[in-house]
């Protein structure tokens, strides 16, 4: 042994374990942001950012990262304080505590990138300090008192005295629930672990305390537990999850209108839950991930082969039937195997909202504005790669929510509005492929005209053609830029995250007075997908299923010239179940060579919720394919998202369609597609 210890292999499991305690810090300091506002103290919360400080304090002590061990110190130091006084935290030491959070971000960014955590700013560390020797007097501010067996009391922790005395300072109800475990209740489904389960979902279980009674027929294992807790429920609803009588819960305290004795907490002692976080689950870093992922892309390329080797075989007479039996089954296999393998990959929604709450928080104080954030992603998933890109579109939607369409509070007053704007974040899945995730306001809406002014432009008649001009790299309705927004590049970012990047859809809907949302239909995995494949101009395409909204049979004679004839693009219109839809001649908007008119067949697409057809040649089937992004910046265009392989050796062409119709709707005559 050398006697020096490598630290770069924990490097990675430290980051990802970072990550999640920062999130975890953040989120539960927003929310004791959120019931300081009302008044009231966050006791759990309190002592969960304690616990995520104090954990990641020990993990950058491992890997000698000792810039951010001591700021986690100092911020452990504060929330221990605060913890030993009911939960209770200033608005002022709330925002010490935030930015204390985000230059922990920082610093373990810094980690994440290859170097060494940065010292955190001087300003910060002596705030946190003047914070820790700062008194705190709240624990002696809890009016209550509890009534309770000596005997169980003893066995409360300083916190959790804390958190019962804050809670009935605060007019809620401190009870205890006996329950004795029988073969009886075991029969009906109730042990002390369900009910400890039912009972958490309509009050906050402070402490569960097994006691030792007399053997009896009602308690044959000579064993009870005494639950204790700050009910949120009805006693009915206690009662029920309990599966006692209202009449069994018991009062353990009480309000007497003075100041309760100070509580000495002792040393706070870190519990292990008595379910471990994280039991049965394996961190993966996404590196072994996608090496995974690249030997699966390479088998369903192998068998893509396969199967145009079998079908050469069958052109020339041979027998192939057992062969197809095997392929369909190979197929099928393969096929459960990049399903379960993609689940692995699969992060759920929210863990990328999470980070949503503080920027907003942030906005709020860089324009004075009120909002508050509502969040709804539902038990939604998406791939880790996906969720990567999405994030910083969904950053600059809702910075140019809060900047430019919420108004201030004059302005909603004066429309009548509460000065509190409101921004929503929600999201479902559209299907088994794609995700639906839309960002709302209720502010002012988007002024067309305004916005046309800036681009140079007539103003825009459809919200399609207005995301068009906000969307322009450049263009900003801001005179000047501002520490938030105004340069003009976000909305160029976003539209080339979703359509570009993800092979997405972005769609705007604007009302003026009302408000803005923008809803992104992006897929819930780039990396391998079914498509489409099909010809045009004797070119083969492929075309993702999840892009494509239906299959049209063309009847030529019923396709007619649209309005701009001679634009060179064969636009054209279809009759569609009494709709007008846009026709386009694939080859002629990709400006490849064509013989003849295209024949049979046109894929339908949605761009800004209005559909979009293109004719092509033929259909040729559907299957999985890999894509392979093109880095080659002379072989992207407009309307290309990928390549991939057919199994043939040569590269295809995975097409952008809704990019495409965008472009060639929108080119002038003769103009080329960038």
């Amino acid at each position: 042994m050398t006697g020096r210890v490598d630290l770069g292999e924990f490097v990675a499991a430290f980051l990802v374990e970072a990550e999640e305690l920062l999130r975890a810090a953040s989120s539960q300091l927003l929310a004791v942001e959120a019931e300081a506002k009302q008044g009231r103290a966050r006791p759990r919360a309190v002592r969960e950012a304690f616990r995520a400080t104090h954990t990641l304090k020990g993990l950058a002590a491992m890997v000698g990262q000792e810039p951010i061990v001591g700021l986690a110190h100092r911020m452990e130091a504060v929330l221990r304080t605060a913890d030993a006084a009911g939960g209770r935290l200033d608005p002022a030491a709330l925002d010490v505590l935030l930015r204390g959070v985000r230059e922990l971000e920082r610093q373990v960014s810094a980690v994440g990138k290859g170097g060494a955590a940065p010292e955190p700013p001087r300003a910060l560390v002596e705030r946190l300090q003047g914070l820790e020797e700062e008194a705190p007097a709240a624990a002696a501010a809890a009016p209550a008192r509890l009534d309770l067996d000596p005997a169980l009391a003893a066995k409360l922790s300083g916190y959790e005295r804390d958190q019962l005395l804050a809670a009935l300072g605060e007019g809620r109800r401190a009870l205890r629930v006996d329950f004795t475990p029988s073969p009886a209740r075991a029969a009906e489904g109730l042990n002390i672990t369900t009910v400890r389960e039912r009972v958490a979902g309509v009050a906050e279980i402070v402490k569960v305390l097994p006691r030792s009674v007399p053997a009896s027929d009602e308690a044959p294992g000579g064993i009870a537990f005494a639950l204790l807790l700050v009910a949120a429920g009805s006693d009915e609803e206690v009662a029920a999850a309990a599966g006692v009588a209202p009449s069994a819960l018991l009062p353990i305290g009480r309000t007497r209108g003075e100041a309760a004795p100070p509580q000495h907490a002792p040393e706070l002692e870190l519990e292990l839950p008595e379910v471990a976080a994280g039991a049965g689950v394996v961190r993966v870093e996404v590196a072994r991930l996608d090496e995974a992922l690249e030997g699966l892309s390479a088998l369903v390329v192998t068998r893509s082969r396969l199967r145009g080797a079998a079908a050469r075989l069958a052109e020339r007479g041979a027998d192939v039937r057992e062969l197809d039996g095997v392929l369909a089954e190979a197929g099928r296999q393969l096929r459960d195997v990049r399903r379960a393998f993609l689940r692995v990959r699969m992060v759920r929604v929210t863990e990328v909202l999470d980070r949503l709450p503080l920027l907003v928080r942030g906005l709020q104080r860089a324009t004075g504005k009120r909002v508050r954030l509502e969040m709804d992603a539902g038990e939604a998933e998406l791939d880790k790669g996906v969720a990567e890109r999405l994030f910083p579109a969904l950053v600059h939607l809702v910075r140019n929510a809060v900047d430019h369409g919420l108004e201030d509070a004059a302005g909603r007053r004066a429309a009548g509005k509460p000065e509190e704007g409101a921004i929503t974040v929600s999201c479902f899945e559209r299907s088994t492929s794609q995700l639906e995730l839309t960002v709302a306001d209720d502010g002012a809406g988007i002024d067309r005209e305004a916005v046309a002014r800036r681009a140079g432009a007539p103003p825009p008649e459809t919200d399609a053609a207005l995301l068009d001009l906000l969307c322009r790299p450049g263009l900003s309705t801001r005179p000047a830029a501002s520490t938030t927004s105004g340069r003009g590049m976000g909305m160029d970012i976003v539209r080339r995250v979703v359509v570009e990047e993800l092979g997405g859809e972005l769609s705007l809907r604007t009302v003026r007075g009302q408000g803005s949302a923008f809803t992104l239909r992006v897929p819930l995995t780039i990396s391998i997908v079914d498509a489409f494949s099909l010809v045009a101009g004797g070119q083969r395409y492929v075309v993702p299923v999840s892009a494509v909204e239906e299959i049209l049979e063309l009847d030529r004679a019923r396709v007619v010239e649209g309005p701009s004839p001679g634009r060179g693009r064969g636009v054209g219109l279809v009759e569609r179940r009494g709709e007008a839809v846009p026709l386009l001649d694939l080859c002629a908007a990709l400006g490849a060579p064509r013989a003849g008119p295209p024949a049979g067949q046109a894929l339908l697409v949605r761009r800004g919720g209005d559909p979009v057809a293109f004719a092509v040649d033929k259909m040729v089937g559907q299957q999985e394919v890999v894509l392979r992004p093109l880095l080659d910046p002379l072989v992207r265009r407009t309307g290309v998202a990928a390549a991939t392989d057919l199994g043939d050796g040569r590269p295809t062409l995975v097409l952008d369609l809704v990019a495409l119709g965008g472009a060639a709707l929108t080119a002038g005559p003769g103009e080329a597609i960038a």
